[in-house]
């Protein structure tokens, strides 16, 4: 099986690092990976988004096209990209910044107010980190355990004191019900 992930919003959203947890989650799980990012000239909120690719076969190419699961973290993001995610799909969109509606009734689209529940559990930074947590809950493409471990070995240990509120963000997003 192969899941393609398109995650995008805009820079200091920490859509690379995102992209990089669900990529050591799938060298945990001994999959085939890829992560390809891509972003704007810009030094801070300029655009920005990531291709991850985890498989059970070898794969043919890091770019995505049509994905299967999309994080979208702001109103741009979601407009570019919700077209693209494959009929039967799953879309999960920070419902803080994207107001708009959804328009595709042949996917399975999770709004998640991840910016606002970050700043109100004092998670600054981890909207991205929530979304994941829902997409864990959803799609089970990555397990509990490899996102944690994957948090564990992907958070510098200068910013040790960060993984307990990425691990408190998974659970958030996790438990999220609309």
């Amino acid at each position: 099986m192969t899941s393609e992930i398109q995650l995008a919003g805009f820079g200091g959203q920490g859509i690379l690092f995102a992209g990089k947890v669900l990529a050591y989650c799938g060298m945990l799980a001994d999959r085939e990976v890829s992560w390809l990012p891509c972003y704007g000239p810009e030094m801070r909120g300029g655009t920005c988004n990531c291709s991850v690719c985890l498989s059970d076969e070898p794969i043919g190419s890091p770019v995505v096209n049509d994905p299967d699961l999309l994080i979208a973290m702001n109103e741009p993001s979601y407009t570019k990209f919700i077209g693209a995610v494959k009929a039967g799909g799953y879309a999960f969109v920070d419902s803080t910044l994207v107001d708009s509606a959804n328009m595709r009734s042949d996917i399975h689209e999770f709004r998640v107010p991840a910016t606002r529940l970050a700043d109100e559990n004092e998670l600054k930074g981890g909207a991205n980190i929530i979304l994941i947590g829902k997409l864990i809950k959803e799609t089970g493409v990555i397990s509990m355990d490899d996102i944690e471990a994957a948090i564990r070995k992907i958070v510098p240990a200068k910013k040790a004191q960060l993984i307990e509120n990425n691990l408190r963000a998974i659970k958030l997003g996790y438990d999220y019900t609309e």
